[in-house]
């Protein structure tokens, strides 16, 4: 038969491939994907994964990271900025300038490009990282056509809103069920009463 109890089971986070508004920050280590394009990162055992978060850092030793510390992949692998920079710039294509400190102010030279992909959406999976990764675990063609908007950020693409209206129908329906099981236990219970009288 069926068991007799439900129990909670480890699942994937789910995702939504909508895009957020952009938020204006200025910074310059700021990158907001345009599109359905992904910033390329290494996650925490090494491996290429896939992210839109682009509010990004630059470690002691020059390394540009996400906000949380993951290396940022460039097309030679993890980005690392000759150190000081007086002034860095990233283009619209992920090309990465910099202007070394002491330099004139005229001087920007083109050091990285960061490695932006465009993976279909049915090949790419959440993990409980919550970066993404292509499901036959190989890696993810750079691709030239996505854009990226410096100084700025991607903001939620969840519609407050309609989640918790979604929330308040699930919630309603969730009792309705109750309600018909015990209804159903009453009128079994009745149905027992009657049968022992007979």
């Amino acid at each position: 038969g069926l068991p007799t109890r439900v129990f909670s089971l480890t699942e994937r986070p789910g995702q939504n491939f909508d895009d957020g508004s952009f938020i204006i920050t200025e910074r310059e280590l700021d990158v907001a994907v345009q599109g359905k394009g992904w910033l390329s990162v290494q996650d925490a055992e090494g491996n290429e994964a896939y992210t839109r978060a682009g509010n990004m850092q630059l470690s002691p030793e020059g390394l540009l990271q996400t906000a949380s510390g993951l290396n940022v992949i460039g097309e030679d692998g993890p980005i690392q900025l000759p150190l000081p920079i007086a002034k860095m710039e990233i283009g619209n294509d992920g090309t990465i300038s910099i202007r070394p400190q002491g330099a004139p102010a005229n001087v920007m030279q083109e050091v990285a490009r960061l490695k932006l992909v465009k993976p279909e959406f049915q090949d790419i999976e959440k993990g409980t990282d919550g970066l993404f990764r292509r499901k036959d675990g190989e890696v993810a063609e750079l691709d030239a056509t996505v854009q990226v908007l410096s100084g700025a950020v991607e903001g939620s693409n969840v519609n407050a809103v309609g989640e918790m209206t979604q929330m308040i129908s699930l919630q309603r329906q969730f009792e309705v069920q109750v309600k018909m099981m015990k209804t159903a236990e009453e009128i079994d219970r009745q149905h027992n009463q009657i049968m022992r009288v007979v």
